[in-house]
C-alpha cells in the first residue's frame, strides 16, 4: 500500500513542500523589514503622504507602526495558537496581511492616505505577527530532528534574502512614474501571500498538533505521508507513539494549551530561567541596531554620510547583497562553532562596526564620512552571519517540550516591542545626535558580551533531553549553568536515563512501574490497536518536539548530527 499523498506528495518532496511554503513566509517578513527603507524619502512617496516630508518622528511611526501589528499578531498566538492549529494560523496571517497590502497600494489623495497607510500597515503587521510566531513551530514539527537547526538557519538567511528582493525593487520602482515608486514596491507582496495561501490549502497540519487534540488518525495520515510510510506500518505506529509520550510527559494527553503560569517555574526544569535566555536573545538582536540599519540605510547615508538619495538607494542594495551571503554562512558553521562563539563574534564585530562608523562621523568631513560606509558594510555582515539566525533557533532549544510553544511566543513578542522601539528612535537619533547614534549601538553591544559569557550554555550538538540535563544539574549542584554544560559529557541514550534519575527529572519508581505503558484510559482507547513499543524507557524529546523524530532509529541513539 502507498503512503496517503497531499498535494499529490509524499515523502521528501511533501518535506520539501512544507519546508518551501513555510520558507516563504520569512521572505515575505524580510521583504517587508526592507520595503519602507526605499520609498519613505522617496519625492513622490513624500508628495502622496505629505506629513512624512522632511519629518522624521512621522518617517519613523510610518515604518514602525508595523511592529505593534506584528506583537499583536505574536500575542495573538500566544493566546488561542495551539486552539487555532499551524496550518490555519499561518493561512489567516498571509490572508491578513494580503488585505494589510491593499489596503495600502489603495490609499488617494484626497482620502486620508496616511491614515490609510497606517491601518495598512498594522493590519499587515498583525499578520506577520502571526506568521512568525507560528511559522517555526510548523516547519520543526514537520521535519527530521537532524535538520530542524539548518532550516531554521536557512529562514533567518531567508530574511535576509527577502529584505534584498525589497531594495532592488525600490531601486528599480525609483525610475517609474510616481504611483509605482511606491505602490508596486508594496503590492509586491502580494506575490509572497498568495505563495503562502494557495499550497498551504493543500499541505496537512502538523501531526504533533493533531495529536495533542486527540485526532490520532489524522495524525498518523501526516506521519506516514510526510515520511513515506504505509499507514499502518509499525514505523508509523512507533513515531506516533513517541510524540504520544512527549505530550504525556508535558502535561498529558489532549491538553490543548500549557498554561501561561507554566513559563514562571523554576526548580529542576528552570524554564522561567530558559524562557528569560531565549527572550533575550531577541531583545538583545533587536538593540543592538539590526534594524537602524536594515530599515534606515538610505537614510543613513543621505543624513550622515551626504550621498544623494539615487547613491543611498544604491549602496543600500549593495549592503543587503552581502547581508544575504553571510547569512549563508551560518548554514556551514552553527554546528561546528557552536552558539555561544556565534554570540560573542557576533557582539564583537558588531561593536568594532559601529566603532568604526561614529568614529569616521566624528570629524565631520565629507571624505572621512565615506568611511562610515564600511563600518555599516561589515556590521550588516557579522549580523548576518550570527544575530540573524540565532535568536530564532536558540529560543527552541533552551526552552523544555512543556513551555516551547508558550516561551518562543513570548521571545518573538519581545522581538517585535523592541523591534518597533528601535525603528521608531532611529531617524531621531540621527537627526539629533548624528554621530552618537552609532556611539549608542556599539556600547550596547559591548554590554552583550559579559551577558553571553557568563549566562549562555552552549546546546550545539546537544539532544534537547540533554539540554534539560544541564539545567538540572546546575540546579541541583548549585553552579552556573555555563560550567555545567562544559562540565557534562555527551550523553548516549542509557546515560540520559541515568542522569535524569540522577537529578531528579524522572521518577525512578514511576519508572519502574511501567515505562511506556503507564498512559491514561483516554490515551489508550484513542491509540488502540498501535505499537506501544514499551522498550523505551525514556522520551526522545529531541526526536519528538520535531514532530516525527526519526523513526525507529529515536531508539537507538542520541540524535546529535
Amino acid at each position: 500500500m502507498a503512503p496517503p499523498k497531499f498535494m499529490g506528495l509524499s515523502g521528501r518532496p511533501l518535506s520539501l513542500a512544507v519546508s518551501t511554503v513555510a520558507t516563504t513566509g520569512f521572505l515575505l517578513f524580510g521583504y517587508d523589514q526592507g520595503v519602507m527603507s526605499g520609498i519613505i524619502t522617496a519625492p513622490a512617496f513624500n508628495a502622496m503622504f505629505k506629513e512624512t516630508y522632511d519629518n522624521p518622528t512621522m518617517q519613523g511611526l510610518v515604518t514602525a507602526i508595523y511592529e505593534i501589528g506584528c506583537l499583536a499578531g505574536a500575542l495573538f498566538i500566544l493566546g488561542v495558537g495551539d486552539l487555532l492549529g499551524r496550518r490555519r494560523a499561518i493561512m489567516l496571517g498571509a490572508f491578513i496581511m494580503l488585505l494589510g497590502v491593499i489596503i495600502q497600494v489603495t490609499a488617494m489623495p484626497e482620502a486620508s492616505p496616511l491614515a490609510q497607510l497606517i491601518v495598512g500597515r498594522v493590519v499587515m503587521g498583525v499578520g506577520n505577527g502571526i506568521n512568525t510566531s507560528s511559522i517555526p513551530t510548523y516547519q520543526a514539527e514537520c521535519s527530521k530532528t537532524s535538520n530542524r537547526g539548518l532550516l531554521i538557519c536557512i529562514e533567518g538567511a531567508t530574511i535576509a534574502f527577502g529584505t534584498l528582493i525589497a531594495y532592488w525593487i525600490d531601486y528599480g520602482a525609483s525610475y517609474g512614474p510616481d504611483d509605482l515608486v511606491w505602490r508596486f514596491p508594496i503590492a509586491f507582496q502580494i506575490v509572497f501571500a498568495l505563495f503562502i495561501i494557495i499550497p498551504m490549502t493543500f499541505l496537512p497540519e502538523s501531526p504533533r498538533w493533531l495529536l495533542s487534540h486527540q485526532r490520532v488518525e489524522d495524525a498518523d495520515r501526516v506521519i506516514s505521508a510526510i515520511r513515506g510510510y504505509e499507514i499502518d506500518s509499525e514505523e508509523t505506529a512507533l513515531e506516533r507513539n513517541l510524540i504520544l509520550d512527549s505530550l504525556r510527559a508535558a502535561g498529558g494527553f489532549g491538553q490543548k494549551s500549557t498554561p501561561i503560569k507554566a513559563l514562571f517555574t523554576n526548580g529542576k526544569t528552570q524554564h522561567f530561567r530558559r524562557m528569560l535566555l531565549g527572550s533575550s536573545a531577541q531583545f538583545m538582536q533587536q538593540i543592538g541596531g539590526c534594524n537602524a540599519v536594515i530599515y534606515y540605510f538610505p537614510i543613513l547615508f543621505e543624513r550622515s554620510i551626504g550621498e544623494d538619495h539615487n547613491m543611498s538607494l544604491l549602496l543600500g542594495g549593495v549592503n543587503m547583497v552581502v547581508y544575504s551571503i553571510f547569512a549563508t554562512t551560518s548554514w556551514f558553521v552553527i554546528e561546528r562553532v557552536g552558539r555561544r562563539r556565534l554570540f560573542l563574534i557576533g557582539s564583537v564585530g558588531q561593536c568594532l562596526s559601529m566603532v568604526l562608523t561614529f568614529a569616521c562621523l566624528l570629524p565631520d568631513n565629507p571624505m572621512t564620512a565615506r568611511g562610515a560606509a564600511v563600518g555599516l558594510f561589515t556590521y550588516i555582515a557579522f549580523f548576518g552571519a550570527t544575530w540573524l539566525p540565532l535568536p530564532w533557533l536558540y529560543p527552541a532549544e533552551v526552552n523544555p517540550v512543556k513551555t516551547r510553544g508558550k516561551a518562543n511566543a513570548v521571545s518573538t513578542c519581545v522581538n517585535w516591542t523592541f523591534n518597533f522601539l528601535i525603528v521608531m528612535v532611529t531617524p531621531i537619533m540621527v537627526a539629533n545626535i548624528g554621530w552618537g547614534t552609532y556611539l549608542f549601538f556599539a556600547s550596547v553591544n559591548a554590554l552583550f558580551i559579559p551577558v553571553i559569557y557568563f549566562y549562555y550554555p552552549e546546546t550545539a550538538r546537544r539532544s534537547l533531553e540533554e539540554i534539560d540535563i544541564i539545567f538540572a544539574k546546575g540546579h541541583v549542584e548549585k553552579m552556573s549553568y555555563v560550567k555545567a554544560a562544559k562540565e557534562l559529557p555527551h550523553l548516549e541514550p542509557i546515560e540520559i536515563e541515568q542522569h535524569a534519575v540522577k537529578y531528579g527529572l524522572v521518577n525512578r519508581s514511576a519508572r519502574a512501574g511501567g515505562g511506556r505503558d503507564g498512559r491514561d484510559e483516554e490515551e489508550k482507547a484513542a491509540v488502540s490497536g498501535g505499537s506501544s513499543n514499551t522498550s523505551d524507557a525514556v522520551v526522545n524529546e529531541h526526536g519528538v518536539d520535531a514532530g516525527l523524530g526519526d523513526g525507529v532509529k529515536a531508539t537507538g541513539r542520541a540524535d546529535r548530527d
